[in-house]
């Protein structure tokens, strides 16, 4: 099929349906723990920047939650009340208990169907679907469903996030079958995130990264642990419009062999790099602190190489 408009006016990158099949089937794999650790590990790093806010925040929102990576490090002294929306509905009837009373929806994430102004906080971690939100700027999107001086925290997959693999497998493709197409959903680099958010209608932007790095015995491991870690915990398995259905035995050996080669460690296994980025953005409210006035400085930076010279004199 043709890809849909996406809610900005534009076309979506993703195939929407394929994507509701894939997460409400990995939902349903028994034993999600054995590849889980990952999206349990961001939720935690989440919850903590969720910690560092010094206030209590009334009524949160959970964007993409899955079976509740985010909500089960959060405690109800510092969240009262949390919805969790999910594109998949066996996600969320097998989500993890927690303290917090909690409202699930199912919902495209795409098109979150609430009303302006409702929510003090919104979290989301380890969706694809936020690249949607950072390009497509509809009216129902995460600022928009926010309160002013509510706070975005999100967490997504940076544009490193598995180069070993990416490359071999293109580099394999080139050589064996005369071209290449993406089998890992698209990433962006953390040079945009910050302007993207800023024109999504954030400000006082932090945006860091970190990266997880694992090691396997060889490719075909890498995949066999990402069928696991992307397909049957995540529901993350490329949905792109220009996707190849299959890779041919011979690609794959190539690819195997050109991974070892080119990013193998001495003692024989191959690493693969997560790169996680971390942003925060805060809803426009008057009783922020603003910037001063340009020209208002009344010290020039000139002038700050001075002072430890005046501090050193100082002692003397």
């Amino acid at each position: 099929p043709s890809p849909p408009a996406a809610a900005s006016g534009g076309l979506s990158p993703f195939d929407r349906r394929l994507k509701r099949k894939q997460k409400n089937w990995a939902a349903l794999q028994v034993e999600p723990g054995k590849c889980d650790y990952l999206r349990e590990e961001v939720g935690g790093r989440i919850a903590d920047r969720v910690f560092d806010i010094t206030r209590t925040f009334p009524l949160a929102l959970d964007v993409g939650s899955g079976r509740g990576y985010i909500a089960q490090h959060l405690t109800k002294e510092t969240v009262e009340k949390l919805v969790q929306v999910d594109v998949a509905e066996n996600a969320l009837k097998n989500a993890v208990e927690t303290e917090i009373p909690t409202v699930k929806v199912v919902a495209d994430e795409e098109f979150l169907p609430f009303k302006e102004n409702t929510f003090d906080l919104v979290v989301s971690s380890l969706r694809y679907a936020l690249l949607i939100y950072l390009f497509c700027f509809a009216s129902l999107k995460i600022h928009h469903v926010l309160k002013p001086d509510g706070v975005f925290i999100g967490a997504m997959f940076g544009g490193d996030t598995l180069y070993e693999l990416r490359c071999s497998l293109q580099l394999a493709e080139l050589e064996r079958e005369g071209g290449f197409s993406p089998h890992v959903s698209p990433f962006t680099a953390v040079a945009d995130l910050g302007h993207l958010l800023s024109r999504a209608g954030f400000n006082t932007l932090t945006v860091d990264t970190d990266e997880i790095q694992v090691n396997y015995p060889g490719l075909f491991e890498v995949m066999e642990d990402l069928q696991g870690k992307y397909t049957v915990c995540m529901g993350e398995s490329n949905c792109s419009w220009n996707r190849k259905p299959l890779l041919h035995r011979e690609t794959m050996l190539a690819a195997a062999a050109i991974y070892r080669e080119m990013y193998g460690n001495t003692d024989g296994s191959v690493p693969a790099t997560f790169q996680i980025y971390y942003m925060i953005g805060w809803k426009y409210h008057e009783s922020q602190a603003k910037p001063a006035q340009r020209g208002s400085a009344t010290v020039s930076f000139g002038d700050l190489g001075k002072i430890e010279g005046l501090i050193s004199r100082g002692k003397e």
